[in-house]
């Protein structure tokens, strides 16, 4: 049993969590099955609307939450798999992206047991290699039927009965949902931290640009930077101008300098061989996604053909400067390296084309705003698809010549 699962205590704290580090838990079923009641009593708040009618959840609703000690989630609560007509088409498909974008899933349902439903259900999820539970709702009314608990065993499903009205099984249901997470969920994530010792020094260094948001860091900075203070390290930021004097300042050269990708080529030329060098976006690569795919998908720009085209996706949407990296960098690096007649497409947030075919090379930027599992399946169905994808730090490292140095640092996991 883990330690510190308590309904009490796991609470709104996890309100605070970057999107992109919070778990994803989707609750899917058939209509009136219990779901919204079911996010109620895990949340311990009446957060979705519960009627006897059915499809009053109609968009999801999420609701982030403290599930200690797995730590920050966001629960999902969506509209039903059986709904119908044109609206309820499109409700079903807005289900089915939630499920792409999770990395667990409750299928709740209620005192009908397992219907067809369900097993079409099963199926979709076992097909994506989701972790799953059935939570086999409205118990208080009528427990699982002994069928429904043999396909649960020889299925090898996990299942839990609760009753969402009188709290039966929350504390049970939580501990379930810490036991399915899988390993790397567990363990502390690591963005630079294996790159450094406690006590060493690091440099970030970050351009001020048009691009960088007014008075603050972006969030995969700021993420750097805690992690050094998390172990013991000493972080200095600075531009890529002052990087010199900083350089010279210091009596003990940094263990690890990180360099916002777009400038990592003069910052390459400034930083002497002996100190290892990455970029934000590289670390991503790894963090968010699979460092050697995205490695590998770099080599692309090499094989690039007139007319190819190029799709630049992003995980957040943003007003687009006149020197945005996605939009004006990017290309015009490609297009000058390449040396070839490129079509361009951008897309933003959770949009991803089906058309994946129709593209030489896909450049993901690095993806802080989405968790690993999303990203991951992005990556993965551009395997599948024979298209390669790389992100913006390892493509701009490539496209600059300095690829083999950033990555470097990071070889032990390629």
């Amino acid at each position: 049993m883990c330690q510190g699962i308590n309904p009490e205590t796991a609470g709104n704290a996890g309100q605070s969590a970057p999107r992109g580090m919070r778990y994803h838990i989707a609750l899917v079923g058939r209509r009136n099955a219990g779901k919204s009641s079911l996010l109620n009593m895990l949340a311990g708040q009446e957060i979705s609307i519960v009627s006897d009618t059915k499809g009053t959840t109609t968009d999801a609703v999420a609701k982030p939450y403290e599930l200690l000690p797995l730590g920050p989630v966001t629960f999902f609560d969506t509209a039903g798999i059986d709904d119908e007509g044109e609206l309820g088409e499109l409700r079903v498909k807005a289900t089915r992206r939630i499920l792409c974008r999770a990395d667990m899933a409750l299928l709740v349902t209620d005192e009908q047991g397992l219907t067809d439903a369900e097993l079409s259900l099963i199926r979709e999820l076992q097909a994506l290699k989701l972790p799953f539970m059935l939570v086999f709702n409205k118990a208080d009314l009528c427990p699982p039927s002994a069928d429904d608990l043999a396909f649960c065993q020889a299925q090898q499903i996990p299942f839990i009965a609760v009753s969402a009205i009188n709290g039966l099984g929350n504390r049970e249901i939580k501990q379930l949902m810490y036991d399915l997470a899988p390993a790397e969920l567990k363990a502390e994530p690591l963005l630079a931290g294996d790159l450094y010792h406690s006590g060493d020094s690091i440099i970030c260094v970050v351009p001020i640009d048009m691009a960088a948001p007014k008075g603050r860091l972006i969030l995969p900075q700021v993420q750097i930077l805690r992690e050094a203070l998390d172990n013991n390290a000493m972080a200095m930021v600075v531009k890529e101008t002052e990087l010199p004097k900083a350089l010279d300042a210091m009596t003990t050269p940094p263990a690890l300098i990180i360099s916002d990708a777009q400038v990592i080529k003069p910052v390459s030329a400034m930083v002497p061989d002996n100190i290892a060098l990455t970029t934000f976006s590289t670390l991503f690569a790894r963090f968010k996604g699979d460092l050697s795919a995205m490695v590998a998908g770099a080599e692309a720009f090499d094989q690039l053909k007139d007319g190819d085209r190029v799709l630049i996706s992003e995980a957040c949407s943003h007003h687009a400067q006149d020197d945005d990296i996605g939009r004006v960098k990017l290309p015009n690096w490609i297009r000058s390296y390449s040396g070839k007649t490129l079509t361009f497409d951008v897309v933003a947030g959770h949009d991803f084309p089906d058309n994946l075919e129709d593209y030489a090379v896909v450049v993901h930027c690095g993806a802080c705003m989405f968790n690993r599992t999303e990203m991951l399946r992005r990556v993965r169905e551009c395997q599948r698809r024979g298209v390669p994808i790389t992100n913006y730090g390892v493509a701009i490292s490539k496209l600059q010549g300095v690829l083999s140095r950033v990555i470097a640092p990071l070889a032990h996991g390629l």
